[in-house]
């Protein structure tokens, strides 16, 4: 089999001043960049496992600028994801799988990517890494925070180093942050739109304090508000969709405004085509199909049945049937 992965012991040439759309030209395929510092225990750190979710890219360009005359307080490796999709400015390709679903505990652990993504975790294993940092963007109107698998110190001073909003989740599965989480403190991080200059600035600040940390049990006291994910919310393969009133399922254009607000039961979500029967699925931890938990039908709507907070809700419809039209959360105590 033709290995997908290219490793490298230095930054490729060009590296630093490369767009997105252009960095093929560079990296022709997912790589795996491994970068000298003082402390010699890697952080991983990785960016465009989704080629339209640039924050990671640009920030780690700004980062390995400040750091290019006095060496890295840190070893770092960097793992460059799908090279391809950012080429297109897309999540992912039509005939690709979604490169955030193929880390070890994936159900589809026999596709050539999740041999990738393996062998990228074998590596790091090996050289003992000391943190994981995943960089993501939003499709919608979301506040930055940060995302944890485990319920454990460590991991939740990482994340609160960029952000008091935690979200545990354990699924989907599959997941990068999730498959580091059983080597060491992982995070995922949410950091808005793609292009957002703050969000840039956020992300480097955050990897400036990573870098620098010696130890992240000693992390500063910090007001966190955590919440986990109960259900995935998609729409229904065999309905049409949309935001324009021209589809079995219309979904209405204030509810990007939901994202990260505790909602009242009877919210209305969607109208519907009457005599249509549509409804919209939610998928628990478990994979169980449980809508009929959160969302009630009313004539031609779609109610909140119970207290709820959404995230991730986008307007972008190639998104939503991709991937998800949103997760819905409760709030949860920090641990003891």
């Amino acid at each position: 089999m033709k290995d997908m992965l290219e490793q490298y012991d230095e930054l490729p040439e060009g590296f630093l001043n490369a767009k997105p759309e252009n960095l093929h030209h560079i990296l022709e395929k997912p790589s795996l960049i491994h970068l000298q510092g003082e402390k010699t225990e890697p952080l991983f750190i990785s960016t465009l496992l989704h080629g339209n979710e640039t924050t990671g890219l640009y920030a780690l360009q700004k980062l390995l600028r400040n750091y290019h005359e006095d060496g890295l307080p840190r070893s770092i490796s960097i793992f460059v994801g799908n090279v391809k999709a950012a080429e297109a400015g897309m999540r992912r390709l039509d005939e690709q799988v979604d490169y955030n679903r193929v880390w070890p505990g994936t159900h589809q652990h026999y596709l050539a990517e999740a041999h990738m993504m393996q062998k990228v975790t074998d590596i790091m294993q090996q050289k003992n890494v000391w943190a994981s940092i995943d960089i993501h963007n939003n499709t919608g109107k979301n506040p930055h925070y940060a995302c944890i698998n485990k319920l454990e110190q460590p991991f939740m001073s990482l994340a609160g180093l960029f952000s008091e909003t935690l979200v545990y989740f354990t699924t989907p599965k599959g997941v990068q942050s999730s498959a580091f989480a059983e080597l060491c403190p992982s995070v995922t991080l949410e950091c808005g739109l793609s292009g957002d200059e703050a969000g840039t600035d956020h992300v480097l600040q955050y990897l400036q304090k990573v870098l620098n940390c010696n130890d992240l049990s000693e992390c500063e006291d910090m007001n966190l508000k955590l919440f986990h994910t109960v259900a995935r919310v998609k729409i229904p393969e065999g309905y049409s969709f949309g935001f324009e009133n021209d589809a079995t399922i219309n979904l209405l254009p204030e509810i990007e405004n939901y994202n990260f607000c505790e909602l009242d039961a009877g919210t209305p979500m969607a109208l519907v085509e009457p005599e249509s029967s549509a409804y919209l699925q939610a998928f628990d931890d478990d994979e169980r199909e449980v809508g009929r938990e959160f969302f009630e039908y009313e004539a031609d709507k779609i109610l909140l049945k119970k207290p709820i907070m959404p995230a991730m809700i986008t307007m972008n419809t190639q998104i939503i049937r991709q991937d998800c039209l949103c997760y819905l959360m409760e709030r949860m105590s920090l641990p003891e």
